[in-house]
């Protein structure tokens, strides 16, 4: 078992985009993932769960991995935090009227 802490760091929350990107992470790896946030519980092959979650910014969360690649699960769940695995989005244009 395997376990670190991470702050939230978009000023949305947790919202779908990393969300989405947690569980493709995790379900690239076998080991069981949960995260935990206060007394709320999710598995991170769930994005309902990590939803449900309504972590908001500045929030600590407790990620737990456990299985054989639980040390390169970790360390995909920080950069995903991190924000180095973020694909560059690029702002929708904007509209003048």
């Amino acid at each position: 078992m395997k376990q670190i802490k991470v702050v939230v760091p978009w000023k949305e929350g947790l919202h779908m985009r990393p969300a989405a990107r947690l569980v493709k992470m995790a379900m690239k790896h076998q080991s069981s993932i949960l995260l935990q946030c206060g007394e709320k519980l999710a598995d991170m092959r769930s994005i309902v769960s990590i939803l449900s979650l309504c972590a908001s910014m500045g929030m600590t969360l407790d990620i737990v991995a456990t299985g054989e690649d639980e040390r390169e699960v970790t360390r995909a769940v920080e950069q995903i935090f991190c924000g180095h695995d973020a694909p560059h989005e690029t702002p929708p244009p904007s509209s003048s009227l």
